[in-house]
């Protein structure tokens, strides 16, 4: 179609002021119809990506779980010094570490539609603090949440990734994590549970994963 508008504009006999100013509408029209419909599928596509993204991080910290499980016998996830301490701020709970998780998803992560408050229970997966010169470059945290930091895991994490990191490609977004402690003992033992998020929408942007 703007193969056929712009041969019409380009023909030596000329047109009509009212066939210009119909053709010139024509053109707005048509750019007007597929802005919004190419911005659809640039947000698609970063979400697709962002997933990926994620689903590798949760694979990764699934990899670390059970390399720890064949060598100390208890697997744990990136950060945690045992299988029953937690990373991050997660909200204590008694009993199940399935409820527990559930009941973060519904409770804490549903609200959480977006990067500018709520997330202080999370730490950045592959940032170790606010002045991480690697981070900086790679924009692989957003200083502008009050989402915390963990040595130890953004550590363990980024020699997952070849001593590397992963950068949203959302503008305002980067990865995050909150691991809900195991619990119990000997056969009673329960594995702890990750959460992975990108800030940019947690609630959409997530992926979790209980051993």
């Amino acid at each position: 179609m703007f193969k056929t508008i712009l041969n019409k504009l380009k023909r030596v006999t000329g047109n009509s002021l009212a066939e210009f100013a119909v053709t010139t509408a024509m053109m707005a029209t048509l750019a007007a119809t597929a802005a919004p419909q190419f911005g659809q599928v640039g947000e698609g596509a970063k979400e697709k990506k962002t997933m990926n993204n994620i689903d590798k991080i949760v694979q990764a910290a699934n990899n670390f779980y059970n390399q720890k499980l064949d060598q100390e016998g208890r697997g744990r996830f990136p950060g945690q010094l045992k299988y029953d301490s937690a990373v991050g701020a997660p909200p204590t709970f008694t009993g199940d570490v399935a409820e527990a998780l559930e009941t973060f998803v519904e409770s804490n992560l549903a609200s959480l539609d977006g990067y500018t408050d709520g997330l202080s229970s999370f730490v950045y997966v592959f940032s170790t603090a606010v002045d991480d010169d690697d981070a900086l470059q790679g924009d692989w945290m957003n200083t502008a949440t009050d989402v915390s930091y963990d040595t130890d895991g953004a550590l363990d994490f980024k020699e997952l990734f070849a001593n590397n990191g992963m950068s949203s490609p959302f503008q305002d977004g980067a990865y995050v994590y909150v691991v809900i402690p195991g619990f119990g003992s000997g056969t009673n033992a329960q594995a702890p549970a990750l959460i992975v998020c990108d800030i940019e929408n947690p609630t959409q942007l997530s992926k979790t994963l209980i051993p």
